[in-house]
């Protein structure tokens, strides 16, 4: 067991590493990023991929201050105790930031659930932090060949692909979520695609189909009903 010192330490460093943390904004309430949860989300900041669609461009610059400190995220969520069962870290890229697992740790012992939304660019710290996680959205964004086309950075799929693995072998619940325009690769790909993660394991997957901006084919009855039936779970969203 470890001593009174070594635990007080341990908590002192928690304290100091989630100060770091950088956070670009906060929602106080969702419904729906957490399922079966009402959450409060953490966005942080920093990005080090380029995915043409994305939808937080405000958050991909590592260097920016933070819009919100972690004393008030901490005087907020003491204030919901009791009101929230847990607490997103979303993005940007969670995992960029160091002060992470720290954080994690900090809202653990607050008494709420955490639950990440990541894109799995760093294997390696996700899978240090998966034993503290209550669920997790992971994005990936391609069959393997399509993903530095996406993203703009060599070796990306590579380490998506890695930490969907680690994250179907540590058993936390989760979502597998793609984003898809017809620019960036097509639907038999899309439909590989499905194939592939579902062989992998993953049982719920969401899918956000891009319509316009160049997105020259869409998705029929048939081909969301095929790949909707590799899923026990299967979710169409339209951006």
């Amino acid at each position: 067991m470890p001593s009174t010192p070594d635990v007080c330490a341990a908590a002192a460093r928690r304290r100091r590493d989630a100060a770091t943390l950088r956070i670009g904004g906060m929602t106080a309430l969702t419904t729906i990023d957490f399922p079966g949860r009402l959450a409060a989300v953490l966005f942080c900041q920093g990005c080090p991929w380029r995915c043409g669609y994305c939808h937080n461009q405000d958050l991909l610059d590592a260097g920016v201050p933070p819009a919100i400190a972690w004393a008030d995220v901490q005087a907020f969520l003491q204030a919901r105790r009791g009101l929230l069962d847990g607490v997103v870290f979303s993005g940007g890229e969670p995992t960029l930031q160091a002060g992470l697992p720290g954080a994690i740790e900090a809202v653990r012992a607050e008494g709420f659930e955490v639950a990440l939304h990541t894109a799995g660019m760093y294997p390696d710290r996700l899978a240090a932090i998966l034993p503290r996680l209550d669920w997790i959205g992971l994005d990936l964004k391609a069959p393997l060949h399509r993903y530095e086309a996406i993203t703009r950075v060599p070796g990306s799929g590579e380490r998506a692909w890695e930490s969907l693995r680690r994250w179907l072998a540590s058993g936390v619940a989760g979502e597998c979520r793609t984003t898809w325009h017809a620019g960036l690769f097509d639907i038999a790909e899309l439909h590989a695609l499905a194939q592939r993660i579902a062989a992998l394991g993953v049982t719920h997957w969401a899918l956000q189909a891009c319509r316009g901006g160049g997105a020259s084919a869409s998705l029929g009855r048939y081909d969301i009903a095929r790949l909707a039936s590799h899923f026990s779970s299967f979710t169409l969203r339209t951006a």
